[in-house]
């Protein structure tokens, strides 16, 4: 498999594409693809159909959007959603919920992951969309997390949506508490999380758009 993906220090999309692949545990090359201020990327069509990133290159099938790549996989490896029936639901629909939501947070919190900023208060959409995740997160683990330490017990395709709002939260200093704080800590601390991490702190572009010192200078420079 192929598997072309953005900068990792910005694209969460990739992230999620990234994480459920590895996930799968099937061998697959990565193919970094620089991002630009031009969304779709003309330059993309050549191996995506919709001109963006993940988008995963299976033989001769191909496969783009990060929860299109995730059923994908999950179609031969059950074992990426979580046994329990009333579980896997659960799992799908939050990760749903992650794909197709939360637009404030992803406008006003860049995933930016070398990048540490408080740029409170947070507008009251922002808020609503934290308040959110962290109920997302302490229900998941009070409800389906007695066997791990993760959204439903053992790590999975939910986990792998939700790894970017964990480095939009440390970014920007969102610290929930109680079981919705211990999952955050745990979630950074997965290993293949924290190999990307490493990868993204490797990097040395610089996409202004993306960055929060640039998005923030006015309200950071009268402090």
């Amino acid at each position: 498999m192929k598997l072309y993906i953005g900068n990792k220090n910005y694209s969460s999309w990739s992230l999620r594409g990234w994480l459920v692949t590895k996930l799968s545990g099937e061998p697959f090359e990565e193919v970094l693809v620089s991002l630009s201020g031009i969304v779709p990327n003309p330059a993309n069509y050549a191996f995506s159909p919709s001109g963006m990133v993940p988008c995963l290159h299976d033989g001769d099938v191909v496969v783009w959007d990060s929860l299109a790549i995730a059923l994908h996989l999950a179609e031969r490896h059950r074992e990426m959603w979580p046994d329990d029936a009333r579980a896997r639901a659960w799992a799908r629909s939050i990760s749903a919920e992650m794909h197709s939501g939360f637009a404030t947070l992803r406008s006003e919190m860049t995933m930016c992951i070398r990048e540490r900023v408080d740029v409170r208060p947070w507008s009251s959409g922002l808020a609503a969309n934290i308040t959110r995740v962290t109920q997302v997160w302490d229900e998941s683990r009070r409800r389906f997390g007695a066997n791990g330490a993760f959204l439903c017990g053992r790590y999975s395709i939910a986990d792998c949506f939700y790894a970017p709002v964990a480095f939009r939260f440390r970014t920007y200093g969102v610290q929930p508490t109680g079981a919705a704080g211990a999952y955050l800590e745990a979630l950074l601390a997965h290993p293949d999380v924290r190999e990307w991490e490493r990868a993204a702190l490797a990097e040395s572009a610089v996409i202004e758009a993306d960055e929060p010192r640039h998005i923030y200078r006015d309200k950071l420079a009268k402090r």
